[in-house]
């Protein structure tokens, strides 16, 4: 059916008052953002779930077949099965990916390859006769991933190369400012969780940068990961009486409540979520921190119930009025 076919077919069904002009609008704006009709996003959905849990079902029987036959196989047939296959399911999905029906199953190989080669990566070092558990060679393999998959951003910029990149530089970041600090005392666990509360908070600055992108698939995960980890952190952070740090107990409350008045300039449930959940879990730890012994405990209960109320009326009115 040529455009004017297609125009005169729309015209008949307006006379007909079968469509309407915003059913028609809103169609063409769709097509603008590149979104599909629902059935066929969710078969698309269906079968996206279908290749990655194909994918992980694959490197559990790599990895079950080298832990059953580890000391049967000799260095090199272990670093072939593993570090090999991880190369080899990349190399197919680099093929795959030049034919477009082929598309989606090259995503697949590409998950099966970036899941492989970090057991690949350690069964090389470990078979050269390196402590794999250590902060140096943790960061060595992760910076080696991270290189290669940024390389595979910059040459086909796909969702999946950037979904590894962010894993494999938050595995680095860990792993190398670890090897950096060391075993000095000084950096106790006060350290890892500043180090969470930043990647929390590059997770939600990435997930808001996406939205504006291509990308913006990976958005909903960011916020949630992105604002569970800086808000966990920054509740840990408060520590516990006598230990407690005054600085970050005052200003938890303000951080919960700037999550949740944000989830609605970015229309973001997991923002609202966590941060309810979060400002329950303060309570809870105030109260019980501060008032079990002074006010009682079923008066602490009391107060607390009240709370968590008023907490569950803001979450329901917020998320009816600006997020439905």
């Amino acid at each position: 059916m040529d455009k004017k076919e297609l125009l005169k077919h729309i015209q008949s069904l307006a006379s007909q008052q079968v469509i309407t002009k915003d059913e028609v609008t809103s169609a063409f704006d769709a097509g603008i953002r590149g979104e599909v009709p629902n059935e066929v996003s969710h078969q698309a959905g269906i079968s996206h779930i279908l290749y990655y849990i194909g994918g992980a079902v694959v490197f559990l029987g790599i990895s079950v077949l080298i832990w059953q036959h580890w000391t049967s196989l000799n260095s090199t047939t272990k670093i072939l099965s593993t570090l090999g296959s991880g190369i080899a399911s990349y190399i197919a999905a680099v093929f795959l990916s030049r034919e477009e029906r082929l598309e989606i199953a090259s995503r697949a190989f590409y998950f099966i390859s970036a899941l492989v080669m970090p057991l690949g990566l350690h069964v090389t070092f470990y078979v050269a006769g390196l402590d794999t558990g250590s902060h140096g060679v943790q960061s060595i393999v992760s910076g080696i991933l991270l290189v290669t998959f940024l390389f595979s951003y910059f040459v086909n910029r796909k969702t999946v190369f950037l979904l590894f990149n962010i894993i494999f530089g938050t595995w680095l970041f860990f792993s190398f400012t670890s090897f950096l600090v060391g075993s000095r005392p000084n950096f106790g666990w006060e350290f890892s969780a500043y180090r969470v509360l930043c990647t929390g908070l590059v997770y939600a600055l990435l997930g808001y940068y996406f939205t504006t992108t291509s990308h913006r698939a990976l958005t909903g995960a960011l916020y949630g990961f992105g604002v569970f980890c800086f808000l966990g952190a920054a509740l840990a952070l408060g520590d516990w009486k006598p230990n407690q740090n005054w600085f970050w107990e005052l200003v938890f409350p303000g951080l919960v409540f700037g999550v949740m008045f944000l989830s609605v300039y970015l229309r973001s449930k997991a923002f609202l979520t966590f941060g309810s959940l979060y400002l329950i879990a303060y309570i809870f730890k105030i109260t019980s921190e501060y008032f079990a012994q002074s006010l009682g405990w079923p008066l602490v209960l009391v107060l607390t119930g009240l709370g968590l109320i008023a907490i569950g009326y803001l979450h329901f009115n917020l998320k009816r009025k600006y997020l439905s």
